[in-house]
């Protein structure tokens, strides 16, 4: 891991990781920035903070200073799972100039309250088996799902052309070659099949006049985040709250990669190495809102990467991070993405958001579903977690304040998992064992034994 490759390879391997996680760290901002209504200009910004944000967080966590960083090839950038908690604050926010503030605001504190509670966390990891972080990344897709099927009816839904078969089209297209670069491609082509999709995507929609190059062209070469370029931090407690949960989900998912990419690299990440990868993830996320970006957390694509080519060399990674640094430095390549016509983000997003949700099950079969009291939490808490998505007037009765926590499934069904499972698999184990609990959807033993014979007998 602290092998310095030569200059060439650094560099090429060091984009792959790029190329990797771009789609990814600018989704958020696109997302957030679309809910508020900002400009394409201010569009171009964000997406440009966010990416400058995530190349700081990444060599924080790579390079290291003190006890702060693993010091293992690991990329973090924006999270998805601050989303819909972001766009709920947007929703509830009367003036949408004050969303970012107080978004911000919150992720700060979150951020701080982070980096304090890391070295106890990280002795916590018990708690959040992967019959939890499963369900919660399980509902991070779920809940951006409807983002991308958005995106693929166009702009925006007072436009004419909204939903039409253009706008479908194109994002079926853009959809269809990602699956074929997937499918027959390899290597570096094959890990940067959404990046790709997008670029053709865009090619194709330029005859049909849903392509705009004024971004491009109005953005300038070389420019700076600008700190608080949206707004002072604005501090509300229903909103820290909401981000506060979504930390929790964050240093969750990162000590899980962290797990992950220690066996990979032959080197177990231990408590220290948990709780220094959180301290540098937190900070990271309290220091981004002061260059107008969100809250960090691991990149899990990254991981699989890592494990594909074998290259383990955390100065590679750190080689990546600066790449983001000098990116979110010139607004003009930051600006590239403002030019992807929305059905073609949606053809892309349906791969990207459902490959979120499907790593989400993959861990869950890895979490002991054969356990009747798993089945019954992962069951629960996706069923908490999808009313906001399946019935967003659900709440509608409750105070605003209480909407922005309530309206995002990801908290609540985080929310829902560790408190379920606290409750089946750890209270009281010792006088209830999980393996005797029935399955939810089978007859308990008392009417399966002679008298559920009986009753076969008379049938």
């Amino acid at each position: 891991m602290d092998e310095k490759l030569p200059a060439l390879k650094m560099a090429t391997t060091g984009l792959q990781h790029v190329a990797a996680m771009y789609a990814g760290v600018v989704a958020p901002p696109l997302i957030v920035g679309a809910a508020i209504g900002l400009s394409a200009a201010e569009l171009t910004f964000l997406t440009g903070a966010c990416l400058f944000t995530a190349g700081l967080a990444t060599l924080l966590q790579t390079l290291g200073v003190w006890n702060i960083g693993a010091r293992l090839p690991f990329v973090n950038g924006v999270t998805f799972a601050g989303v819909a908690p972001m766009t709920a604050i947007v929703a509830t926010t009367d003036d949408k100039s004050d969303a970012l503030p107080v978004i911000f605001g919150a992720v700060i504190v979150a951020g701080l309250l982070g980096f304090l509670a890391a070295p106890f966390f990280s002795k916590m990891v018990r708690f959040f088996p992967p019959v939890v972080t499963g369900t919660v990344i399980t509902l991070i897709g779920i809940s951006l799902l409807p983002v991308a099927f958005g995106w693929a009816q166009g702009a925006s839904p007072t436009a004419t052309d909204y939903g039409s078969a253009t706008n479908l089209t194109l994002a079926a297209l853009t959809l269809v070659i990602v699956l074929v670069l997937r499918r027959f491609t390899r290597g570096f082509v094959k890990q940067i099949a959404v990046l790709l999709g997008l670029v053709l995507g865009t090619l194709i929609a330029i005859p049909f006049g849903v392509t705009d190059f004024a971004p491009v062209a109005d953005a300038a070469v070389i420019g700076f985040p600008t700190p608080f370029h949206f707004g002072a931090p604005q501090f509300q407690i229903a909103a820290i709250v909401s981000l506060c949960v979504v930390m929790v989900v964050s240093m969750t998912e990162s000590t899980a990669d962290m797990l992950a990419l220690g066996e990979i690299v032959d080197r177990p990440a231990d408590e220290r190495t948990i709780a220094a990868g959180l301290r540098a993830d937190t900070l990271g996320s309290a220091l981004s809102p002061l260059f107008n970006g969100f809250m960090c957390s691991a990149f899990a694509q990254n991981i699989g990467l890592v494990a594909m080519t074998r290259i383990r060399s955390r100065y590679v990674v750190a080689t990546g991070g600066g790449f983001l640094v000098l990116m979110g430095l010139c607004p003009m390549a930051a600006s590239l993405i403002a030019v992807v016509p929305r059905p073609v983000l949606g053809g892309a997003g349906v791969v990207l958001f459902g490959s979120v949700a499907a790593s989400g099950i993959q861990t869950l079969v890895r979490a002991g579903l054969d356990r009747d009291n798993n089945v019954l939490i992962v069951a629960v808490s996706l069923a908490v977690g999808i009313i906001p998505i399946s019935a967003p007037e659900f709440y509608h009765a409750f105070p605003e304040t209480a909407r922005i926590i309530l309206d995002s499934g990801i908290s609540t069904g985080c929310v829902a998992a560790v408190l379920l499972n606290l409750v089946f698999n750890h209270i009281g184990k010792g006088t209830r064992d999980a393996q005797d609990v029935t399955h939810p959807m089978e007859a308990g033993e008392e009417i399966s034994g002679a008298a559920g014979h009986q009753r076969a007998a008379a049938g």
